[in-house]
């Protein structure tokens, strides 16, 4: 708490074009598409492989401010469905968020399913890997959900790997681990894809 400083409303100067400002975000603005994505989820009779298409749409917002804390971000939403199926597999949305005073990346997420987390990880503004991680129990980077997923498949810990290759997609690598009832290991629910762009961002509404 002693990092933090003593104003804490007086807000910092900002610039209004969220693009330029970023960070390792930068290179995931935009609208992309994933047709190889590969889930490893829990069933009743073990780990079971799911291939899968996915829509990630990723626009930036207005800078946001906490007093003098100041984040530029990305606002998302992603939807997935198995190949060949309209049927949504997995809904999500939140935010990539970028803090450049300390290098911090944050993500939200909720998904449809009465589940909520926020994961946290460090890197250099011009970074092309990073992860974050949230852990529950954690009282500022977190996991909460509703009762019945407490109760048969409680979540303790999500993380995610990013990397940004140099042909301009960009590819993440999820570790979702929970406990499920009457086992007695954790489970690893996994999720990765690569991502290719088919649209360029929209400058976030300060900026136009």
């Amino acid at each position: 708490m002693s990092d933090f400083p003593k104003d804490i409303f007086t807000e910092p100067s900002m610039d209004v074009l969220t693009l330029n400002n970023l960070g390792p975000l930068r290179a995931m603005a935009g609208v992309w598409e994933g047709t190889r994505g590969l889930d490893i989820k829990p069933k009743a009779d073990g780990a079971r492989k799911q291939a899968f298409v996915e829509r990630i749409e990723l626009q930036p917002i207005d800078p946001v401010t906490n007093g003098p804390q100041l984040f530029y971000g990305l606002r998302y939403h992603t939807h997935v469905t198995k190949p060949d199926q309209v049927k949504t597999y997995h809904d999500q949305v939140g935010y990539w968020l970028w803090e450049p005073a300390t290098g911090t990346v944050i993500q939200t997420l909720a998904i449809p399913r009465g589940q909520i987390a926020m994961a946290v990880g460090k890197a250099s503004a011009d970074a092309t890997s990073f992860e974050l991680l949230a852990t529950r129990g954690d009282d500022s980077y977190g996991i909460l959900s509703n009762p019945f997923l407490e109760y048969a498949f409680k979540t303790i810990e999500y993380r995610i790997q990013v990397s940004i290759h140099a042909d301009g997609t960009w590819s993440y690598d999820e570790d979702t681990v929970m406990m499920i009832k009457d086992q007695e290991e954790p489970f690893h629910h996994r999720d990765r894809n690569t991502l290719t762009r088919i649209a360029e961002p929209t400058p976030n509404p300060l900026a136009r």
